[in-house]
């Protein structure tokens, strides 16, 4: 584990320091600063020469200086000999641009793909990606991660009875019926039709709801309207109480206001992604990702397998 080190930019230091406690690890030094014109300045101050880096480095809001930051701190990395570069991006920005679903649009998710390996990378740590196939990006070996047991740990723990776990839309069936299965639940799709890439309208509920306490599922939540809908459908179709376990909580435009005025009991998120002092809310559980990602840092390290995490 000498070998091992473990470094971070501005995106999300709380989570880097949850990971190196876990790993009973001191954080790398490093200096992340802009020049006067906004360039950005980064220097390692530990040697790292042929050292095992990991840099934890969500690329979440403001998602292209927390990408630019990554990208420089890769560059650096190399230039001064590492052994190994991890990118450790526990939210993966650009992901929801994985595929041309109109004319003339990029393939964002791609291009990222491609800034990360040309930057120096060696391989890419990541977790809940929105859209799976991004895997298929890369030329590096990347590892998926899934906080899907951090999710169950909690719900178990809430001793909700006729449960049963709702996917917000078609596309994340195959994540609602993981929960479904592990918590023994009885499982649900909202139907919906999307209005605009920022507005959902819930249309129909597939499955049987009434008089049942409902989990919603889903990889993240920007502005919270496609939640506010299912969880109005839901309340509509019988529904008892209604929670939501989502693991990257963006949490941008009036998403703090639509959650207060939500019919939601709790929203549950991870740590991914920092959660501002001006953000918490009484509805907003944070669970922690650090145990996990830190052993699967460690297992990385060692050359061990990393498939245990997913049982």
């Amino acid at each position: 584990m000498n070998k091992l080190e473990i470094i971070t930019g501005n995106a999300n230091p709380g989570l880097a320091e949850d990971i190196c406690k876990e790993l009973g690890k001191k954080l790398g030094g490093i200096m992340v600063s802009r020049f006067s014109e906004g360039e950005i300045r980064v220097k390692i101050d530990d040697n790292v020469r042929g050292k095992d880096v990991f840099v934890v480095q969500p690329t979440c809001p403001p998602t292209n200086e927390n990408l630019m930051e990554l990208l420089v701190i890769i560059d650096a990395l190399k230039r001064a000999s590492a052994g190994r570069i991890t990118a450790v991006m526990p939210y993966y920005g650009y992901a929801r641009q994985d595929r041309k679903d109109q004319p003339r649009v990029p393939i964002t998710a791609k291009l990222v793909a491609n800034l990360l390996t040309v930057a120096g990378s060696d391989r890419v740590l990541t977790m809940d990606l929105h859209a799976g196939q991004i895997q298929g990006f890369f030329d590096i070996p990347l590892d998926h991660l899934f906080a899907i047991n951090v999710f169950v740990e909690y719900i178990q723990r809430l001793k909700l009875n006729d449960l049963v776990i709702v996917s917000p839309d078609v596309g994340g069936i195959k994540t609602a019926r993981a929960y479904a299965k592990r918590l023994g639940a009885a499982l649900a799709i909202v139907d919906k039709r999307r209005i605009s890439p920022e507005k959902a309208e819930a249309m129909n509920i597939l499955g049987e709801v009434e008089g049942k306490n409902a989990v919603l599922v889903d990889d993240l939540i920007a502005t919270g309207g496609s939640l506010l809908e299912a969880s109005n459908a839901l309340k509509k179709a019988g529904v008892k109480k209604i929670f939501a376990g989502v693991v990257h909580g963006v949490l941008t435009g009036n998403a703090i206001k639509n959650i207060e005025n939500s019919l939601l009991e709790e929203l549950i998120i991870t740590d991914t992604i920092p959660l501002p002092d001006h953000k918490k809310h009484p509805k907003i559980k944070v669970l922690s990702v650090a145990p996990l990602l830190a052993e699967a840092i460690k297992r990385i390290h060692k050359e061990e397998s990393i498939s245990c995490l997913f049982d």
